[in-house]
């Protein structure tokens, strides 16, 4: 019989917790320590002056995750000293000090104000499961953790990290698609970030069935994590961001209104949606050929009795200015004579059992085996696959079903994968493949369409997947709480450097009312990714098919997000250079305001640095808003608000509630129906007065191509002076000749009569202005009559656009 040197009480030791324990020894090496303790190895390594790499492994060698960290460590800029008790890392803005008795860990400010300290437990194990226990500081909050369903305040609740299929979730359900296992804690000390760089199931227990500590940790591998300081959470987001990546300059239409159902079929249904676009005045961009596009639900395949010719529709599309993006699947039909299958067999590439049998498992088209895009030759292969779409015309890729999921739900976990040459089981692979699937996506795109830039749009994800692909939050539910989690949500991934995210408008399973789902196109408006979708076998769904007024709702707010669109490419221009959100929790600016955490007032957000928006039910017709600190412009009058106060407002149906934030300025464009139709030149900018300095970096480019990279670009400052009450345009950077020859600068809550502009007196102009339509009053009795706003004598001047500095002085 085989014997084993593991004793009884070690194997009864080995499911209860144990320390990683005092440290043995260490060494200065040239970015940090590296060390053992009595149980294993750590490494502290330097990666910015506000950001520390902490490792802790029982192993003789680290795990590493190669997909999420984009960035090198430092060499200088920092110091190491010891006492008798401790070890410290000095930087330029943060203090780690490590206890050598029982590896307890405490981060400081260089003051010596504690951002964030371990409870003396520290770091352990319990078998496998490794985590860390910190303690909790006077009145902290937690925000972030990616796609969670939840309160802005994740404190008193714990999160699994585990991607899952989840079809109509609940508003509190976990866990969901996606894993970011990143969170931000905020006192009135500081506020600070933490990054678990591990690709396990893991959880983040922020308090709940313990009142002792906070802790977080995964059922396997290294703790590995980032601890990020600095002064503000916006700039924890752009360090975290510049640690795992930012994403590149979208194509400009897939900021426009997209449609989606599941599914547009046969063709001739595609082209009446189309018509129906433009013959109803309602701006769009994109629509989308969900899975029964697909012969047999076949990825690289046309069904050729539905879409008999699909260059021919794709190219008419075209021609009224419609993009069109295509679902892809993972899983690949185990059909012998179905080329995409015989050829991964044969070269090896779907993922498998540790005997070499493929792995096989059911989906859409029945039997599947599925692709290992932990492999770059797998990765490479589905880039050539790709020509397929590109060939037919199709401009975007939306990758689905790639947790993976699979009926049944619960796949293997013995089944392996590359894993980069490092090989790994399904516990460790699972939460990263959907993000190497949106990877493959993005470079087959790239490599198939070189002059055009990639849009990729994914439901699965993991850290850094804001580098590869948009996100939607998956299968919402239509329904009034649904429509207020879906816009958490896409706030939590803000908070946790997704920036392009939105959700299904309207709810994909389920039926919207009217009202809500024109209330929810108005929100949606103000949304970085602006889709509608909803599911088979549900009534339609797309803007016009609720009846007149919701179909005069949606087109208003439709055609304000086409004139915003200035305003939101530039923003887009500035998160891909600073990974900020474009749709911001409040938190982000305002983290020690009590008020912004309740439940009132925690869906409101802040949506291009400027506007902030206040979602509310359909169903109510006045709300209550809280407004931050500073002076607030509602949008659509130019009333003046007080911040630090709650205000009841009313909210009918055809006006969400939307402010302006003081001393803000924003760029406005004329309506088009798509965003390659060419505008009528004047670019308009709203200017507000206000108590603090503001600067708005006004950015254009073709909005398709590469070339903006070499140059190709207009970029300028805008800057608003409070002191001396003078607009700034800087001189204009870069080498694309504006889209804008004319500029019209609205000057809001000013009364002169005239201005400088460049030192020449320039009489100012009025009218009655309006950011949204009236209506028209289908039922002529008084109680079913729309408000309408209109800014009234709202003054303004026209000036030729120059590339030259301009100054307007009020």
């Amino acid at each position: 019989m085989p014997t084993t040197d593991i004793t009884l009480q070690e194997r009864l030791q080995s499911a209860r917790f144990s320390a990683f324990g005092a440290i043995d020894f260490w060494k200065e090496n040239e970015s940090g320590i590296e060390g053992a303790t009595t149980t294993g190895k750590f490494k502290f390594t330097v990666y910015g002056s506000g950001l520390i790499r902490v490792q802790a492994s029982r192993f003789s060698s680290f795990e590493e995750n190669p997909y999420s960290v984009v960035t090198e460590p430092l060499t200088s800029g920092f110091e190491i000293t010891e006492d008798s008790s401790s070890l410290q890392i000095q930087t330029s803005q943060l203090r780690l000090k490590i206890q050598k008795n029982n590896f307890q860990l405490t981060f400081l400010k260089l003051d010596g104000t504690v951002l964030n300290e371990d409870d003396s437990l520290a770091t352990g194990w319990i078998g496998t499961e490794v985590n860390t226990y910190k303690k909790v500081q006077a009145n902290e909050k937690f925000i972030g953790l990616g796609e969670k369903t939840g309160g802005l305040n994740r404190f008193g609740s714990a999160y699994t990290n585990w991607n899952t299929d989840y079809f109509a979730y609940g508003t509190g359900d976990d866990p969901l698609y996606m894993s970011i296992p990143f969170f931000i804690g905020t006192h009135a000390q500081g506020s600070y970030g933490i990054f678990l760089d591990n690709t396990h199931k893991s959880v983040f227990n922020f308090g709940a069935s313990t009142r002792r500590f906070i802790y977080f940790g995964a059922e396997d591998g290294d703790m590995d994590y980032y601890f990020f300081h600095e002064n503000s959470i916006s700039e924890i987001i752009s360090s975290y961001t510049h640690l795992t990546g930012r994403m590149e300059m979208p194509p400009k239409w897939a900021l426009g209104f997209q449609q989606c159902r599941y599914s547009y079929y046969p063709d001739s249904e595609i082209y009446t949606v189309a018509r129906t676009f433009r013959d109803k005045d309602m701006p769009a961009d994109v629509i989308y050929l969900d899975i029964h596009h697909m012969e047999a639900y076949k990825v690289f395949t046309f069904d050729g009795e539905k879409f008999p010719d699909p260059k021919a529709l794709i190219a008419h599309l075209k021609t009224q200015g419609f993009r069109v993006v295509v679902i892809m699947d993972p899983g690949i039909k185990t059909e012998k004579g179905y080329l995409p299958y015989d050829e991964g067999s044969e070269k090896g590439l779907f993922v498998s059992y540790p005997d070499g049998a493929e792995y096989e498992a059911q989906v859409w088209p029945g039997w599947c085996a599925f692709p290992d895009f932990t492999k770059k030759e797998t990765r490479d292969w589905w880039v050539e696959k790709m020509q397929f779409y590109t060939d037919a015309g199709v401009d975007g890729f939306w990758t689905d079903m790639n947790e993976p999921a699979s009926w049944g739900q619960f796949t293997p976990n013995l089944i392996e994968f590359d894993y980069e040459g490092q090989g790994a089981s399904h516990r460790k692979a699972r939460n990263i493949y959907g993000m190497q699937m949106a990877r493959s996506a993005q470079e087959g795109s790239a490599f198939q369409n070189p002059k055009e830039r990639p849009f990729v749009l994914t439901r699965a994800g993991f850290a850094g997947i804001q580098r590869h692909a948009a996100a939607w939050t998956g299968d919402n539910v239509a329904s009034e709480e649904h429509m207020l989690a879906g816009v958490r949500l896409v706030n939590s991934l803000g908070l946790s450097g997704v920036s392009f995210a939105g959700y299904d408008v309207g709810g994909f399973a389920g039926e919207a009312s009217k009202s809500l789902f024109a209330r929810w196109m108005s929100i949606a408006t103000f949304s970085p990714f602006f889709r509608a979708h909803s599911m088979i076998n549900s009534n339609d769904a797309e803007p016009w098919a609720f009846g007149e007024e919701v179909e005069e709702i949606s087109r208003n707010y439709m055609k304000l997000r086409y004139k915003l669109l200035p305003t939101l490419y530039s923003s887009f221009y500035s998160s891909s250079k600073n990974g900020q959100p474009i749709s911001a929790s409040l938190a982000v600016d305002y983290p020690q305001d009590e008020r912004i955490y309740l439940s009132d007032f925690q869906n409101e957000y802040i949506f291009c640095d400027r506007f902030l928006v206040a979602p509310v039910e359909s169903t109510k017709e006045i709300m209550k808003v809280y407004l931050p600190a500073g002076t607030w412009y509602s949008l659509y009058s130019d009333e003046k608000f007080e911040g630090r106060r709650t205000h009841f407002v009313e909210c009918p149906l055809n006006y969400l509630p939307v402010f302006v934030k003081e001393s803000s300025l924003f760029t406005c464009q004329s309506e088009v129906s798509h965003t390659a139709e060419q505008t009528d030149g004047v670019l308009s900018i709203h200017t507000y007065p206000g108590e603090q300095d503001c600067s708005f970096i006004h950015y254009e480019d073709d909005g398709l191509s590469l070339e903006y990279k070499k140059g190709a670009h207009s970029k300028r400052k805008l800057n608003y002076s409070a002191k001396t009450k003078t607009i700034e345009l800087t001189e204009v950077d870069g080498e694309y000749s504006s889209d804008f020859d004319q500029l019209r600068i609205y000057f809001h809550d000013f009364k002169g009569k005239e201005v400088q502009v460049n030192g020449e007196s320039v009489k100012v102009k009025s009218e009655n202005f309006a950011f949204l339509g009236k209506l028209t009053e289908f039922d002529p009795l008084p109680e079913t009559s729309h408000p309408f706003h209109e800014i009234q004598d709202l003054t303004f001047i026209e000036i030729p656009n120059s590339t030259k500095r301009i100054t307007i002085q009020l």
